[in-house]
């Protein structure tokens, strides 16, 4: 079914001011605008893991330390998790042009400014720019669908948005190998560059405003507080694998910042939102459907961020392969959740998405035990194997819990729902990938007197179990997913 044969429905908040918004005027250009937006996040959602096997060449070429040079994984994440709070605020303030030129604007600076950099600085600097468009951008995808597509297809075109979730990182190390294996790692920019800019121009020619406007009051206090909330949550649990080494200090500070802070931040939103000015208004979570939806993602994202973490480093110090023949091997998981993606967003519209996300619990789990069972004698095909088992379980889940979490709110908290999902795969991200190196560390230490490949094997063994351990908290969550009833569905259409 193509989006150009969706019946156009009005499904701007009530309320809003006339004249305020163009709007969308027909069911082609609904499709053009979701298509140029999915477009746009997809390179820049690929662009947040296209580093990961390119890092040791940058130690090299800008002559740092490992510890520094994940700053540039570390700091994009950082940048993500800061900013993303705010989009709910700047989806209500500012039109959909607007904040679509503005992110394209920012990550084209930021990828130009990464391909020329002449040092590690400068570096970080282009990562930090274009994780602020990048920020953007995804609520701005997420939002828009719900808003501009009828309750009886979400499910197909949030299978095409989920492609840019959970795929483009799960083929970002894959992209990144082949090209870093071929060329400089400034190609990873240098390509990524005329993509972006094409996309550009098509959003100026194609994108009008999908919404309605109002000029919601910026709490600076509350921004301020959500940098340290979400900035330190980020930044001390990416970095919980050093508190193996003894470097305590640090980490533990961050995240106890991070604590207090979030703490301070939930109490102003509540306070704020008797006076409809909260930054991240927080009564998503008062709705069911959004609650258990937002606790099966994060436990998804976090145990596929985290296994694209350890797995290449399984594949190349416990298997021995190369950058190139790890990024293939990661290749067809990521193309098969690519495909079936939008298949089981067209499921969901036929059948619900208890039949869907319960197998998909399960085969996540499934998919993370089996990878337990990995050693240095593993072939490639049963990794392979493994890998596509673990990627067809994210694709079950992260369509319907789209769907199921952003359609279960009323339109006026789209923006907000949209924030609060997308910080938390940050923060999900950044935890998942923090415990399951930590798990491979301990690992790999406990079997240090086996030998190089032996003990990274055995790491990874430990990492793979304890991301079946996350994975069965989806499964016992997932049978009380269910579909929104038709009262419901109307309210949340017309309201």
């Amino acid at each position: 079914m193509s989006m150009t044969n969706l019946e156009l429905k009005d499904t701007r908040p009530a309320g809003a001011a006339p004249g305020a918004s163009e709007g969308l005027t027909s069911t082609r250009h609904i499709a053009q605008v979701i298509g140029v937006l999915v477009v746009s996040a997809l390179i820049m959602i690929l662009n947040e893991t296209v580093l990961s096997v390119a890092l040791p060449q940058l130690m090299g070429d800008f002559s740092v330390s490992a510890a520094t040079v994940q700053w540039l994984t570390t700091g994009f994440m950082l940048t993500m998790a800061v900013v993303i709070p705010t989009t709910g605020f700047l989806l209500q303030r500012f039109s959909t042009r607007t904040l679509f030129t503005a992110a394209m604007i920012l990550f084209i600076a930021g990828t130009a400014l990464a391909a020329a950099a002449p040092g590690f600085e400068i570096m970080l600097l282009a990562r930090v720019v274009q994780a602020g468009g990048t920020a953007v951008i995804l609520p701005l995808l997420m939002t828009t669908t719900i808003t501009t597509v009828p309750v009886a297809h979400r499910g197909t075109v949030m299978g095409l948005n989920s492609v840019v979730i959970s795929v483009a990182p799960a083929i970002g190390p894959t992209v990144s190998g082949i090209i870093v294996d071929s060329m400089s790692w400034r190609w990873l920019f240098g390509l990524m560059l005329p993509a972006t800019i094409v996309a550009f121009a098509a959003g100026l020619l194609l994108l009008r405003n999908t919404g309605r406007t109002r000029k919601a009051p910026l709490d600076v206090v509350s921004v301020v507080l959500s940098v340290f909330a979400f900035g330190g949550l980020v930044y001390g649990l990416a970095n919980v694998a050093s508190l193996l080494d003894g470097t305590i200090v640090g980490p533990a500070t961050a995240l106890i910042v991070g604590v207090v802070a979030l703490g301070l931040f939930v109490a102003r939103q509540k306070r704020l939102e008797r006076t409809g000015t909260a930054l991240l208004d927080l009564n998503p979570f008062e709705v069911p459907h959004f609650r258990i939806s937002v606790v099966i993602v994060v436990i998804a994202m976090a145990t596929m961020l985290g296994t694209v973490v350890v797995l290449p480093i399984y594949l190349q110090a416990g298997l021995g392969v190369s950058i190139l023949t790890t990024g293939l091997i990661l290749l067809p998981g990521g193309l098969v959740q690519g495909v079936i993606s939008p298949i089981v967003g067209r499921i969901y519209d036929a059948v619900g998405p208890r039949p869907i996300v319960t197998p998909g619990a399960l085969l996540l789990a499934a998919g993370q035990w089996w990878l337990s069972t990995v050693g240095t004698d593993t072939s490639i095909g049963l990794v392979i194997a493994m890998h596509v088992v673990f990627c067809i379980g994210m694709a079950m889940l992260m369509t319907p819990l789209m769907t199921v979490s952003l359609g279960a709110l009323p339109p006026r908290l789209y923006g907000h729902g949209s924030g609060i999902m997308n910080t938390l795969q940050q923060l999900a991200g950044a935890a998942g990938t923090a415990l399951l190196v930590a798990a491979l560390t301990i690992g790999a230490d406990a079997a240090a007197g086996s030998g190089t490949a032996e003990a990274q094997a055995s790491g990874a063994q430990t990492a793979f179990v304890l991301g079946g351990v996350l994975a069965l908290i989806a499964v016992v969550a997932a049978p009380f997913v269910r579909r929104l009833p038709p009262p419901q569905l109307e309210q949340v259409t017309h309201a």
